[in-house]
């Protein structure tokens, strides 16, 4: 069985509302639903359903993937950060080969 995570959850929704200029007021009236219950998921402290977790993303803009895991493989972004964060931990000689490997990869029809 799958443990979920509710404060991830919670703080990626405050986020992704942050991120478009919306307030807890406007995301609660555009959901009809209450603002107390609407920082209740914000913080974690509320088990949302699927059902209102679709509408809260459709809301907000935001695909699901990206709230429930962190990354949206849609974006032209997607793994960008974890990517460099990788690299900048590797010795030049390593990022060479990352780069050749890559390359390599980017070539081929093989996925």
């Amino acid at each position: 069985m799958i443990d979920i995570d509710y404060t991830i959850i919670g703080k990626r929704l405050k986020e992704a509302r942050q991120d478009r200029c919306i307030t807890q007021e406007e995301l609660s009236e555009m959901l009809d639903i209450s603002c107390a219950y609407l920082s209740r998921v914000e913080r974690g402290k509320v088990n949302v359903n699927l059902k209102r977790l679709m509408q809260m993303c459709n809301a907000l803009n935001v695909s699901i993937a990206k709230i429930l895991t962190g990354t949206d493989t849609n974006s032209k972004q997607y793994l960008e950060k974890e990517l460099h964060e990788i690299l900048l931990e590797c010795t030049p000689e390593k990022q060479k080969m990352i780069y050749d490997i890559a390359k390599l990869v980017a070539k081929t029809n093989f996925i």
